[in-house]
């Protein structure tokens, strides 16, 4: 009897969404993978970024060997019936004690290499290792041989040691997704942590959460069988799509960390180069010269070349500066109510503007170093030639009493 013929309403359209969706999970960790594997790569000494890229791997493979599809490849291949059982078993609980050891190592630092944390480190290894030659010894002394790709839990949930199979690797399932999600929800508590290691913290909690989610749904559908009763369509409909949504959240859970910080500077980045254009462009005016464009620079490199450019030109005009008009300018801009900051950089746009119409024959000593240090703030300010207007039409009022009494 195909018990997967008697999903019926909501449950049948949660077995057509596994049925035909599954590679959803395995796309986004198979995407998670391709983000790390450039860091990883490139990084290939950091033994938790290889941590991170073979979990991922290992993941990605436990939701590929899942679907019915290869399911029934492998067992067609190795000629076994029901050989993908132990093989996916292994693959999940390999994935569950990676986990835990991934957790430790990132919670406690690499370089932490005390006694209780290496104990910890070897006790999961061969306490999951040891499950995993336990899974393949009890399938070899099981009787399986109906071929089953999707209800084989609870079909096989009374077999002789099949059971003991099947009852192993959930209890190992669960008591990692237990320790696992504990480590994190404590970790999350913490002070002190980024925000983007925060958000991909939650992350792992929620997926590790939706783990249990699935735990429960399998052994309730297990021990109803047990007790002769029929929930199959926990197992059938339910467990996977919690499997689903877990491998999505962990997957964005790894990622969210490295990915979001590399995001956020790579967007910084170009946010300061896309800020000193104004400025840019009147030295680049000023001087006939620029920064020649590569394809194939990086965002860095062309952030590096705009503000030594930058600087280079600034250098023999603002040793120029009226002083008297700067510091008339800075002043005019708090009267007219700009904060200080903005007050500042607005004096000095005033200042170089100066300059660059009327450049002086004498040569200058005047220090540069502030405004050398501040020239994203100049060249925000620049693109806002009204304010620049008034600040300047305020400073020259300044400057007449002056000009009276001398």
């Amino acid at each position: 009897m195909e018990f997967a013929d008697a999903a019926l309403g909501p449950a049948s359209f949660l077995s057509e969404f596994y049925t035909s969706f599954w590679w959803i999970p395995a796309g986004v960790l198979a995407a998670a993978l391709a983000i790390k594997l450039p860091t990883i790569i490139r990084l290939w000494t950091d033994p938790l970024l290889r941590a991170v890229g073979g979990l991922l791997l290992l993941a990605c493979a436990v939701f590929v060997f899942v679907a019915p599809s290869t399911i029934v490849w492998v067992n067609r291949v190795t000629g076994v019936p029901n050989i993908s059982a132990p093989w996916v078993y292994s693959l999940l609980t390999a994935f569950c004690g990676s986990c835990l050891v991934l957790i430790i190592a990132w919670r406690n630092g690499l370089s932490d290499h005390s006694a209780s944390t290496q104990r910890t480190t070897r006790w999961v290894v061969c306490a999951y290792g040891g499950v995993i030659v336990a899974l393949w010894v009890l399938f070899a002394l099981a009787d399986v041989p109906v071929e089953r790709t999707r209800d084989l839990d609870t079909y096989y949930a009374n077999t002789p040691f099949m059971r003991e199979e099947i009852l192993l690797y959930l209890l190992a399932h669960t008591t990692a997704a237990l320790i696992t999600s504990k480590l994190i929800w404590n970790w999350i508590r913490t002070d002190g942590l980024d925000a983007w290691l925060r958000g991909g913290l939650k992350f792992l909690g929620a997926g590790y959460a939706l783990n249990l989610g699935f735990d429960a749904a399998k052994l309730t559908a297990v021990v109803a069988r047990w007790t002769g009763n029929d929930l199959d369509w926990l197992n059938l409909n339910v467990a996977p799509a919690l499997a689903c949504l877990s491998a999505v959240s962990i997957a964005v859970g790894f990622i969210l960390p490295h990915a979001g910080q590399y995001l956020h500077e790579r967007w910084w980045i170009r946010l300061a180069h896309h800020q000193l254009r104004p400025l840019y462009l009147l030295l680049k005016d000023v001087t006939g010269t620029g920064v020649p464009f590569t394809l194939r620079s990086s965002p860095e490199l062309r952030l590096t070349r705009r503000e030594t450019f930058i600087r280079d030109a600034l250098l023999p005009l603002v040793r120029h500066l009226d002083e008297s008009l700067h510091r008339r300018a800075h002043e005019a801009a708090l009267d007219l109510g700009f904060p200080p900051e903005r007050a500042k950089s607005l004096a000095a746009a005033v200042a170089i503007l100066d300059v660059i119409e009327a450049p002086p024959d004498a040569s200058g000593s005047n220090d540069t170093t502030d405004l050398l240090r501040e020239i994203g703030a100049v060249s925000r300010a620049l693109r806002r030639p009204d304010d620049i207007r008034a600040v300047r039409a305020h400073a020259l009022a300044l400057a007449g009493p002056a000009a009276v009494t001398e």
